[in-house]
């Protein structure tokens, strides 16, 4: 593998050369190996094409839940989301035991409980994970999709970023099929407060739980904010922001 240096900003194939970006640079490599329709048919490939299949299976299960929860995903989120995303799902699809190899399916992983421990606890910001900023204890009611928070101070259970003055928490459940990319998403109000020493109660409650899916995926979102003139201004690009699936049944 050969690295590009100086004003060469070329991405794409050239002849037999193949340029691509990595990390801000730029790197090359022959175009070779064995052909699409060797793969695809000779039986010395079989093992390819099952790794293959099931690749695609899971980064289709990963892009499907990453879409679903768009609107809270680009609020938070790292630049390894994609690779972390299918990372998890290639796991929750080795747990499927009733399919042959190559045609093993997250769903069906997914309906295990060990799947959904796979799934449970995820981070979509890796930058900033739910359990290294938020330490106050919660209650999540599955049966309504209600997340109580009590007694909470923020000021000293929430690692805030420096100039923050106000935070929002809010909840979310997910129904989702990734056999049939089928999903319905259901938004808590935001519980928006100023970081301060003063305890809360709260409750985050989904307008109403949604159906329709194989599972239901619930989630928490913490979010930052500096007030000025009255107006609360996201911090810094919300790179310190968090989504967390915080269940999975």
């Amino acid at each position: 593998m050969a690295k590009a240096v100086g004003i060469l900003s070329i991405e794409g194939t050239i002849e037999n050369l193949t340029f691509y970006r990595r990390d801000g640079k730029i790197f090359v490599r022959r175009k070779g190996g064995v052909s699409k329709h060797r793969i695809e048919t000779d039986p010395n490939y079989v093992r390819t094409r099952e790794n293959m299949n099931e690749f695609k299976q899971s980064a289709k299960a990963g892009k499907l839940l990453r879409v679903a929860l768009h609107g809270l995903v680009i609020k938070a989120k790292d630049n390894r989301l994609s690779s972390r995303m299918f990372q998890t799902m290639f796991r929750i699809k080795n747990l499927d035991t009733t399919s042959v190899r190559g045609n093993r399916r997250v769903a069906i992983g997914l309906s295990t409980p060990a799947g959904k421990t796979s799934l449970k606890g995820f981070d979509f910001n890796a930058n900033a994970p739910l359990n290294g900023v938020l330490f106050a204890p919660f209650d999540l009611d599955t049966t309504s999709g209600k997340i109580t928070f009590t007694d909470f101070v923020s000021a000293t259970e929430l690692l805030f970023p420096e100039g923050a003055t106000h935070a929002s928490i809010q909840g979310a459940a997910l129904a989702i099929n990734f056999d049939t990319a089928f999903s319905e998403i259901s938004y808590s109000p935001k519980e928006n407060f100023t970081l301060s020493m003063t305890p809360s109660t709260f409750s985050l409650t989904p307008n109403s739980l949604p159906g329709g899916g194989a599972v239901t995926v619930f989630l928490l979102s913490v979010a930052f904010f500096q007030e000025v003139g009255g107006v609360q201004y996201p911090m810094k690009n919300e790179e310190f922001n968090v989504l967390n699936i915080i269940d999975v049944v």
